[in-house]
């Protein structure tokens, strides 16, 4: 008869088989691609800022590439003149993503809640499909969205008849601040990829 102790002990190294196993399975049925890195000296000019200044407001964001090879978005959110959004996002171009694709990306922020958001290619205003990026202060964290958890909204405001993103039709990735927070703000971006499953 095996003492309590060993059963237990036998327990664990099943489930840590079983967790390995998942976990080579889950690599082996999905490939990773890269989407977005800031190792080459043209990525700066790939890349904007978008402001509430569009809609009247004051807030003021930038960005920069650092010597470590990172995007750097930061500057000061204001809720004032009806505003209370900064945002960077990058230039249109066919970024080929598919139906079950899950975008990762590794970020470093402040602790804040940002948005990862989708642009179209529609002439829309204020339209993006968004997900929700919160930040550990000063911590690196990999975030994982599947596209069909992005959500539509127009002005901030969920659209709830939008249906989900067609991954044909997106052609700019970007992230957004808008918690209704005034103060400063940092967020670091090292690289953006696609996780995709094996066929």
């Amino acid at each position: 008869m095996r003492s309590q102790k060993q059963r237990m002990i036998l327990g664990l190294v099943a489930c840590s088989w079983v967790l390995e196993t998942w976990a080579v399975a889950m690599t082996e049925n999905t490939s990773m691609h890269s989407l977005f890195d800031f190792t080459r000296a043209d990525t700066a000019p790939q890349w904007q800022t978008v402001n509430d200044g569009v809609m009247g407001g004051v807030s003021q964001g930038e960005f920069r590439i650092t010597e470590q090879n990172t995007l750097q978005f930061f500057g000061t959110l204001s809720l004032a003149n009806n505003g209370g959004f900064s945002s960077v996002r990058s230039g249109a171009k066919k970024l080929g993503l598919q139906r079950g694709d899950t975008l990762v990306a590794r970020v470093k922020g402040d602790g804040r809640d940002y948005s990862l958001n989708l642009y179209l290619n529609r002439p829309m205003i204020a339209f993006s499909y968004r997900a929700p990026v919160p930040t550990k202060k000063d911590q690196w964290v990999e975030v994982r969205v599947p596209l069909d958890q992005f959500v539509a909204t127009s002005f901030g405001r969920v659209i709830h008849d939008a249906g989900p993103v067609n991954p044909e039709e997106i052609n700019a990735i970007g992230f957004m601040l808008s918690d209704k927070k005034a103060g400063p703000f940092q967020l670091e971006i090292a690289w953006i990829q696609v996780e995709r499953s094996r066929k």
